[in-house]
């Protein structure tokens, strides 16, 4: 009976690697128009969470980018490109266009980035990959959801296409991609931040490569130019709005608010006021002890001294101090909540009903919308993450893992195809957590938009290791050169 189990095991897996195979080759992605069909067949996937919602998502910044879309008023705490995305993209007649825009966009990517780094991986697999990833990460979550942070993963995947993989790519698609990444820039400022981070350690691997000789030196002057790109954007949509050229004025404040949760503002104030002639020092008593409370909180010292713009010079003043007197302090703050917010990415943070904050914005710029949203599984408190969230945050450490020990194993032995894709996406995972966890405060979302991305290029990579000759999957290169395409 084992005998035959076995003999019954080894006929399947056979048979599974003969359908594998002929599927491979009758769907190439290196044609135009499989190419086509997987960016059409990923887009449902994508947008999944939201038709099951009934609505796109919604978050609370929602309603600024809103009121800057709309109302052409400039809101400081949130990215003018964001908002010029939704009103280009129809938000006005339907968010279900932004959101088909958003899940357009990754689809793309996610294709393209599987036409470059597994040229035998062809359309049913990356289907199969995105319907898992669909169902074990947040991707479906962040991609229907009208925020910008579904264009933070492809930021981090164009970058590498554009720095490693234009040769693939051809002309066309290299254009094409560099838009994207100058919008991906653009829609949030921690993305300039961390794009900015990116592109240093691509001109760092550059000298390395050169100095070695045997590793592939990146491309540096595409993505180089897509974040300039990208700059350009934030500088003519704040320009737009304001008549003013400059990058953020809402970053000193979320420093500023993050240093008060970690307990440093409290100690510049006791020592300095109330010499130091602050507004704040009439505060110091009172001030909340969380960085949210302080920013989003009614009532507030920030709500009295009025808000981003009215405490930007002050913040900045603050900030500047507390780095002056406690560098080392300072500094280890920075590695712990960093180091908190890379492993904190459970699903579904803040997914909540918003209307008691929203409703009015709704009513007032896109009232045919309003029975849409307001009849939502989000907005009538369906949206229950706690069994999702024993399946996702195990398989986020699981893919970590994987990755750390991926990388780690591909460098040691010198694997060209796949150590600089790994090493890119994990110093990626760590510039977000720094960027985000230092610069604001941790959250659980701003890591989690990312953990799908390791799984998609570990499952990528692992297919097309089985598809290479020698291990059993297919020996035929694909009907059409990546390049001619």
């Amino acid at each position: 009976m084992t005998e035959l189990s076995t003999i019954a095991f080894m006929a399947g897996s056979a048979r599974r690697r003969f359908v594998f195979r002929h599927l491979q080759l009758l769907f190439p992605l290196s044609q135009p128009l499989y190419e086509a069909a997987a960016i059409l067949a990923l887009c449902p996937l994508l947008l999944s969470a939201a038709i099951w919602n009934g609505y796109p998502l919604i978050f609370y910044d929602t309603g600024a980018y809103m009121l800057q879309s709309f109302g052409d008023k400039f809101v400081p705490e949130r990215s003018p490109v964001f908002s010029l995305f939704i009103f280009f993209a129809g938000g006005g007649k339907s968010l279900w266009l932004v959101a088909i825009a958003e899940t357009a966009v990754a689809a793309f990517v996610l294709v393209e980035t599987a036409r470059a780094v597994a040229p035998r991986v062809a359309l049913p697999a990356v289907f199969v990959i995105g319907a898992a990833l669909t169902i074990l990460t947040a991707l479906p979550w962040y991609a229907g959801q009208i925020e910008p942070d579904i264009f933070t993963p492809v930021l981090i995947l164009v970058l590498y296409l554009l720095a490693f993989h234009v040769e693939r790519l051809g002309w066309w698609r290299s254009a094409l991609l560099i838009a994207i990444a100058a919008l991906c820039t653009a829609v949030h400022p921690s993305h300039l931040g961390l794009a900015a981070g990116l592109v240093i350690v691509l001109v760092v691997f550059w000298l390395f490569a050169v100095w070695r000789g045997s590793w592939p030196a990146p491309n540096l002057p595409l993505p180089i130019s897509a974040v300039c790109l990208g700059l350009c954007l934030i500088w003519s949509a704040n320009y737009h709005f304001t008549r003013h050229i400059f990058v953020s004025r809402a970053g000193p404040v979320f420093m500023f608010a993050r240093m008060l949760q970690d307990g440093v503002v409290q100690k510049v104030l006791d020592e300095t006021c109330p010499s130091a002639d602050l507004m704040l020092c009439r505060y110091r008593k009172v001030l909340p002890h969380r960085a949210d409370k302080w920013l989003w909180g009614p009532g507030t010292p920030f709500v009295k001294l009025h808000r981003f713009l009215g405490t930007e010079k002050e913040s900045t003043r603050i900030v500047h101090e507390a780095l002056t007197r406690y560098p080392l302090w300072n500094l280890e703050l920075a590695a712990r909540d960093a180091a908190q917010q890379f492993t904190l990415f459970y699903t579904g943070d803040q997914i909540e009903p918003q209307q008691w904050i929203l409703f009015r914005d709704f009513l007032k710029f896109i009232p045919d919308q309003l029975p849409a949203y307001g009849a939502a599984r989000q907005q009538k408190g369906k949206l229950h993450f706690g069994v999702i969230n024993v399946l996702h945050v195990p398989i986020g450490f699981a893919v970590l893992a994987m990755l750390l020990g991926g990388a780690g194993w591909a460098f040691y032995n010198g694997d060209r195809r796949s150590a600089p894709l790994l090493g890119f996406i994990l110093v990626a995972l760590i510039g977000n957590a720094i960027v985000c966890g230092v610069f604001s405060n941790p959250h659980a979302r701003y890591q989690s938009r990312l953990i799908w991305v390791p799984a998609y290029v570990l499952a990528l990579l692992w297919l097309e290791k089985r598809a290479l000759p020698g291990n059993g999957g297919i020996t035929e290169e694909p009907s059409r050169g990546l390049a001619e395409a």
